[in-house]
């Protein structure tokens, strides 16, 4: 059987949703060895793409006024692929895969545009049934690839550049981080993808444990959330870091943490990619719950929400203020049952 081909993955929308997908590309070339692997995605999560060992290269969705610009992309595309792979289907980017001939267009056969592609997956990811990941995994059924993805298996293929380590370590030098101990990051804010744990109790979390000895808590947070990442800052042992650091630079910072403690967020999907120790903050409705976008690990414990069943949706979630239901003691207590297992 021929294993050359030439694959695109494509995946234009966060950085956890390209985490969630990355997996595809291990898994291509575990059964296709001389493939050409790309991955086409939005500027700012190439760098989750762009030195992944399994992933050949990378191309960044040309966009004009945040909108994909048909005819470039399709430039950009056309006939270097014999398969593309959808795991984020929108009409631009199905407009642009028809037009590029592609021989194989691999998507979603639930939308009203799905005619563009010619192998579709009949399976509605709105209802949460099984893990982001899985879905993604799925769709390599059309290509004769049937693989049961298992948490402790999963080869994300991330690898970090030496110069942005080095970057990050003068960076956390510059801002008094003593690192000879223990990293722990905290990020407070989810940018709206989900319901996060409220700030209050979030603040009550921090003052709990970053007393605990030889522990440096640093928070993270995009420019858009340095005023909340300020308020995280309880004592000396906790620096607000947020808006300093790119992905690339969070992917280094990250790689040396002890633990990563966040709500539903690119950053908790980077730290199960690198198998880091994780606490997580979850709603329980479908469309966001932890079955379908927790963590991908088996390091990863989740909260969630104690006065809900499930049966409901963002707007009742938030009228009810279900994520203050929380135990924080709970949290406090398993946050120390980890490092203590970590110790001995």
């Amino acid at each position: 059987m021929n294993t050359s081909k030439r694959i695109l993955i494509v995946r234009t929308d966060r950085i956890g949703d390209v985490i969630l997908t990355l997996p595809l590309a291990s898994i291509l070339k575990k059964y296709f060895p001389d493939s050409k692997i790309s991955f086409l995605v939005r500027e700012y999560t190439k760098p989750l793409v762009s030195n992944n060992k399994f992933i050949d290269e990378a191309f960044c969705l040309i966009e004009k006024n945040g909108k994909p610009a048909i005819s470039e992309n399709i430039k950009m595309l056309k006939n270097k692929f014999d398969i593309c792979i959808v795991a984020f289907p929108t009409l631009e980017i199905a407009t642009i895969l028809f037009f590029s001939s592609i021989k194989i267009r691999i998507g979603s056969g639930y939308r009203w545009y799905s005619f563009l592609f010619n192998r579709k997956v009949y399976e509605h990811r709105k209802y949460g049934e099984r893990h982001e990941l899985e879905f993604n995994v799925n769709l390599l059924n059309h290509l004769g690839i049937n693989e049961a993805p298992q948490k402790s298996k999963v080869d994300f293929g991330i690898q970090i550049k030496q110069q942005t380590k080095e970057i990050v370590e003068n960076k956390l030098i510059e801002f008094k981080v003593d690192l000879s101990k223990k990293i722990i990051i905290i990020h407070p804010g989810s940018g709206g993808s989900a319901i996060d744990l409220p700030k209050e109790k979030m603040i009550q979390l921090i003052k709990n444990i970053s007393s605990i000895d030889n522990l440096v808590f640093l928070i993270t947070g995009n420019k858009n959330e340095v005023e909340l990442c300020k308020l995280m800052v309880v004592n000396k042992n906790t620096i607000n870091i947020a808006g300093l650091f790119n992905v690339e630079e969070l992917i280094a910072l990250i790689s040396k943490a002890e633990m990563v403690i966040a709500n539903s967020t690119g950053p908790i999907h980077i730290a199960a990619a690198m198998n880091k120790k994780i606490i997580g903050f979850y709603p329980k409705y479908a469309a966001v719950s932890p079955k379908r976008w927790g963590p991908y690990t088996d390091n990863a414990v989740v909260f969630q929400p104690n006065i809900c069943d499930g049966n409901c949706n963002r707007k009742k979630c938030e009228a009810i203020n279900c994520m203050n239901s929380i135990d924080i003691e709970k949290v406090t207590e398993t946050f120390k049952n980890i490092l203590h297992s970590e110790i001995n």
